[in-house]
């Protein structure tokens, strides 16, 4: 059985990244619930976190697929839903209603992403992410963040948040730092530092760099902690599911910290 702790749902516009014609990067994104369980069927997923997708610099579109994830999860209990948020102060509104979404049944995690702007060390974001840190406390969920190396998503950045805030709330770093910089920072020291301070941190290493996963792997067995933070994550439509489980398998093997990584995690964060 597989639990997954990171995919998306939600069909992007095309768009003109970088500069190049509008295209449509994430292919196998699905519009529909019933698409989205028929992927889960054909994996053989067992479980799910749900999240909007995003990617298009208009947070509109992230917004608008909130009540599309909370869709899937009040329709098949096998899905949870993460819904997006944001600190930016041009998006108080919105945010203020998808926080009053939470409530809802089968939300378990709230989405923070600064690819689509702001910043964790803004002052400008501090009050409207002091809001959603204390939500996500009241309501016990998740707050799931995107890690990717340099400008506002580097772990250097983002790290801020596990400080401040992950006494009181599960933190869920996404990507696992991102890249190799953030790989190095988090397994080197880091992650398990703030694990042996008692942050409430966690991880998945989908888009991690090939090492990433063997060298967590061995840390963990070595220092005797960090069994329990690590989750799988797919990262559908983004990521490559067949991929993410063949590597994640290879590296957490089928004993204790598989069960852990691929079952377990997910039941403690998302049940």
């Amino acid at each position: 059985m597989v639990f997954d702790a990171h995919r998306h749902i939600g069909v992007l516009p095309a768009y003109p990244f970088y500069g190049g014609p509008p295209v449509n990067p994430d292919t196998s994104a699905r519009a529909t619930v019933k698409q989205l369980l028929a992927d889960l069927d054909a994996e053989g997923t067992e479980r799910a976190l749900v999240l909007p997708n995003y990617g298009v610099p208009d947070p509109d579109i992230a917004f608008s697929f909130n009540e599309l994830a909370i869709e899937a999860a009040q329709t098949d209990d096998r899905i949870r839903a993460g819904l997006w948020v944001s600190p930016r102060p041009a998006d108080e509104h919105r945010t203020a209603h998808a926080l009053a979404l939470a409530r809802e049944d089968g939300v378990r995690a709230l989405k923070l992403s600064f690819l689509l702007g702001g910043r964790p060390t803004d002052p400008e974001c501090r009050p409207l992410l002091d809001r959603i840190f204390h939500e996500a406390a009241r309501l016990d969920l998740v707050v799931h963040v995107h890690t990717s190396p340099g400008a506002a998503s580097d772990i250097d950045e983002v790290g801020h948040l596990v400080d401040w805030y992950a006494d009181q709330v599960a933190v869920h770093l996404v990507h696992f730092g991102g890249g190799m910089s953030g790989h190095i920072k988090l397994v080197g020291s880091r992650f398990f530092d703030w694990i042996e301070s008692g942050k409430r941190v966690y991880t998945d290493l989908s888009w991690a760099i090939g090492f990433a996963p063997y060298w967590l792997a061995r840390e963990i067995e070595h220092r005797g902690i960090g069994h329990d933070r690590v989750l799988f994550a797919s990262d559908q439509p983004w990521g490559d599911f067949a991929g993410e489980y063949a590597r994640m398998t290879a590296a957490a093997g089928g004993g204790e910290l598989g069960e852990r990584v691929f079952r377990d995690t997910f039941a403690t964060l998302y049940d």
